[in-house]
């Protein structure tokens, strides 16, 4: 899933998007409030990290204008610890959790899934579908109870499909949720992802919308 990380101490934003990619999220992270703010405004980002003190624009005024410009993307803030007006003034103006520094990234990554599961109308911390059954937290896929061993990027394409099990994904909305800025992507790296997943998780998991995109296969 792809996050946007908005926190301009530097030592801070390297610990969370070293962490998080580690944990399965692809991270876009800036420094500058207004950047961070104009980025969520053009790209479609599955939850946000957003740090409240920071140059270029406050993050604030930055929750208000998303929302008043009708971005619902969640957004969880990171706040000093005894900073309860600032949580509260957060929280009224859209946001959907917070969280105290100094935090434990497990913590935080695990209110970022939760926060996506929610969105995506997913309760159970497991996501199924027919035969197949993926952890979030642990990472782990099983196929008929058996282990099945997947790349990173074919894990995150794997939670991709679960979390819209519904939903046409073009090639476009793939690689914007697999690669953050500034990451090449091969011409056919798509196509090979859904060939390689297709082969281990079986070839009618991923069903080809011609024209359109890709889409769950029926889970029986």
């Amino acid at each position: 899933m792809r996050i946007l990380l908005i926190e301009d101490d530097r030592i801070i934003g390297d610990g969370v998007k070293t962490g998080l990619t580690k944990q399965g999220f692809c991270v876009d992270w800036f420094t500058d409030g207004a950047q961070g703010r104009d980025g969520g405004l053009t790209e479609d980002h599955d939850a946000v990290v957003l740090d409240l003190s920071l140059p270029g624009a406050d993050g604030l005024d930055i929750l208000r204008c998303w929302r008043e410009k009708g971005r619902n993307v969640p957004v969880l803030i990171l706040t000093a610890r005894d900073a309860l007006d600032q949580r509260v003034r957060g929280l009224n103006l859209g946001a959907d959790d917070y969280l105290g520094k100094p935090f434990a990234l497990e913590e935080l990554a695990a209110r970022l899934r939760a926060l996506i599961r929610r969105r995506c109308g997913q309760a159970a911390p497991l996501l199924v579908h027919g035969s197949v059954q993926f952890n979030p937290e642990s990472r782990n896929v099983l196929r008929s109870g058996a282990p099945v061993p997947l790349s990173p990027k074919l894990t995150m394409l794997l939670e991709l499909f679960l979390l819209n099990k519904e939903r046409v994904l073009s090639k476009r909305v793939i690689e914007e949720k697999l690669y953050p800025w500034g990451e090449e992507i091969g011409s056919n790296a798509v196509e090979v992802h859904i060939h390689t997943l297709r082969r281990k998780l079986g070839k009618a998991f991923i069903k080809t919308m011609h024209g359109a995109g890709y889409i769950l296969g029926d889970a029986s």
